[in-house]
C-alpha cells in the first residue's frame, strides 16, 4: 500500500489525483488486477468523475452546497463543520478501478478526484494495487 499526501487550498475543493494513482500503479509494475484508492478521513471523500471540462467540479460543488448548506439549521455539533461530515458520506471513502495492460481503466473523460470538504488540509490517500 502506497499513501499519496495531498494538500487542498479551500475548505471545498476536488483535487485530480489521477496522474498521481496512475503513478502508483506504474512503480508496482501491475499490468493487470485493480486498485482501491481510499481516504481515511470523515471531512473528505473520493470520487470518480470528468475531467475535461473543470465546469463539472465546480457544478458539483454547488450543488452539492445547496443540497447541503454549511450553516443549516439544526445542526448540533459543535464545530461547525457538519455539512462535511455529510457531504463526505455522499461522495463515499473509497473507489476501485480496474487496471489493464498496466493503466487505469477509465471512461475518455474520467478522473478520479479527492474531494475536500474542509479544507485547506493536507490530506492523505491510501492507494492499493492488486495484482491478477
Amino acid at each position: 500500500m502506497e499513501t499519496l499526501e495531498v494538500r487542498t487550498q479551500q475548505r471545498e475543493q476536488f483535487v485530480e489525483i489521477t496522474d498521481n494513482v496512475q503513478r502508483l500503479i506504474s512503480d508496482a509494475g501491475v499490468r493487470t488486477g485493480a486498485v482501491i484508492v481510499y481516504v481515511p478521513h470523515t471531512k473528505a471523500g473520493v470520487t470518480i468523475n470528468e475531467n475535461a471540462d473543470p465546469d463539472v467540479v465546480h457544478d458539483m460543488l454547488l450543488t452539492l452546497k445547496r443540497l447541503v448548506p454549511k450553516d443549516a439549521a439544526g445542526y448540533r455539533h459543535s464545530e461547525g463543520n457538519s455539512d462535511s461530515h455529510v457531504k463526505a458520506s455522499m461522495m463515499g471513502s473509497s473507489c476501485h478501478v480496474l487496471i489493464d495492460e498496466g493503466l487505469l481503466v477509465l471512461g475518455t473523460w474520467q478522473g478520479i478526484y479527492l474531494c475536500e470538504f474542509d479544507g485547506p488540509r493536507t490530506r492523505q490517500v491510501l492507494v492499493q494495487t492488486i495484482a491478477s
